[in-house]
């Protein structure tokens, strides 16, 4: 599956013995969050997305990243 140059992939997982959903992204580096809500999770990975690519220096990027178009997450359950 081909991707679209503005579309990004956010992993978000559980921690089972921290008790915690933490999210990663081989898209966007330094992309690390974790939070006891998932939806609290999402929406935080949603506006930390934009910054992070802004200060990577991908302004293009950023500005479709803060459209939310761009994002999308994927759950896998962590198995400890």
């Amino acid at each position: 599956m081909q991707k679209n140059l503005n579309e990004y992939t956010v992993l978000i997982n559980w921690d089972n013995e921290a008790q915690v959903w933490y999210c990663t992204s081989e898209d966007i580096p330094g992309l690390i969050l974790e939070s006891g809500s998932l939806d609290v999770l999402v929406e935080r990975a949603r506006h930390a997305a934009p910054e992070i690519l802004e200060l990577m220096g991908h302004e293009e990027a950023a500005y479709s990243a803060r459209d939310r178009s761009g994002i999308n997450a994927a759950y896998s359950p962590c198995l400890l």
